[in-house]
């Protein structure tokens, strides 16, 4: 990763390494290195480099959007620290950078403790329900987050 201007962060939170094999009728059967690649293609079309990382661990996930700070953005999916991760949420609030959340199920069709994000109300957009392309989503939504920002 050279020119952190023109990068962004896809960052996938707890259990997401099992995508594809996990409950598959919830999240589908494409795998996280098949949406890393695709996200990274677009990218590329896009013109920004995107860098990959996943952790079940909740404070690596905050050193990663820590470490994202002077980027165009994060593309994030933070899995079920959506749900009640105060350090994550605060991790968010601290960067200037736009930060996208991503669920690929529709949270609000599942159980009802999945229907709280405290890390929403921190996020410049928010995507839910839209399989997994909703990651492409996040990402152009992150660059026109940033063109405002910077305009």
């Amino acid at each position: 990763m050279s020119d952190t201007s023109r990068t962004v962060l896809l960052l996938n939170g707890p259990n997401l390494n099992l995508l594809g094999t996990r409950d598959p009728k919830q999240y589908g059967t494409t795998t996280l290195a098949q949406v890393e690649e695709r996200v990274v293609a677009l990218g590329k079309e896009l013109g920004v480099e995107v860098v990959c990382a996943q952790s079940n661990s909740e404070g690596v996930l905050v050193d990663h959007v820590h470490s994202a700070r002077h980027m165009v953005g994060v593309v994030m999916n933070p899995g079920a620290y959506a749900h009640y991760s105060i350090a994550l949420r605060d991790a968010i609030d601290a960067i200037e950078a736009p930060v996208v959340e991503v669920h690929i199920s529709n949270v609000y069709a599942r159980e009802e403790f999945r229907h709280t994000s405290v890390t929403a109300p921190v996020v410049a957009g928010y995507v839910a329900g839209c399989g997994t392309v909703g990651y492409e989503l996040a990402l152009r939504a992150v660059l026109a987050r940033d063109a405002e920002r910077r305009s």
